[in-house]
């Protein structure tokens, strides 16, 4: 997988996507909302059992009280924990789609440096073009086969691009 000025290129698919807020970033902080450059491995997923179908074998359901620390001094930080839970977290089980389906990356883990960041996912995005707070986002129907066809280890390369657009720039799915 590789992020590209057309979107996320995969398997020979263009997924248009969005990126974080601060937008791409070799000095990725907590809270910045940028998305940090480099190669990635992903390292999980997750699914809503009550909202989609098991995307793939490997994948993990999120459950009532699945929570993502995101307290940058605690000890842990960008890890996976469960309520109740005091510091800062975020909870995995939302409201609204957005987490129905998440692709967990190793960014700042699993031994994560205060400050530097936490949790970026892939994720399912509000509406097209709408930027994230440093993660990728795109449609539904993207992720889903997304999630189908990634395996555990599997690289996402986030190159320096000269200027990452804040909307959609292709609504096609094609040849990258």
């Amino acid at each position: 997988m590789r992020l590209t000025g057309m979107g996320l290129a995969v398997r020979g698919r263009t997924l248009p996507c969005s990126v974080g807020r601060g937008g791409l970033s070799a000095a990725k902080r907590e809270g910045d909302g940028a998305t940090p450059l480099g190669t990635h491995r992903i390292v999980g997923l997750l699914y809503r059992p009550d909202r989609v179908a098991r995307p793939a074998r490997w994948a993990q359901p999120i459950l009532p009280g699945d929570l993502w620390c995101d307290a940058s001094g605690n000890d842990e930080y960008n890890q996976f924990v469960r309520a109740p839970f005091a510091p800062s977290h975020e909870a995995l089980r939302r409201p609204d789609p957005l987490y129905d389906i998440v692709l967990l990356t190793d960014w700042n883990w699993p031994h994560a440096e205060a400050g530097k960041g936490s949790a970026i996912f892939l994720h399912q995005w509000r509406r097209p073009g709408c930027p994230t707070a440093g993660c990728i986002a795109m449609a539904r129907r993207d992720l889903i086969w997304l999630a189908s066809v990634v395996v555990p280890g599997e690289t996402l390369e986030i190159p320096a691009l000269p200027r990452w657009p804040q909307r959609v720039v292709s609504r096609r799915h094609g040849k990258d």
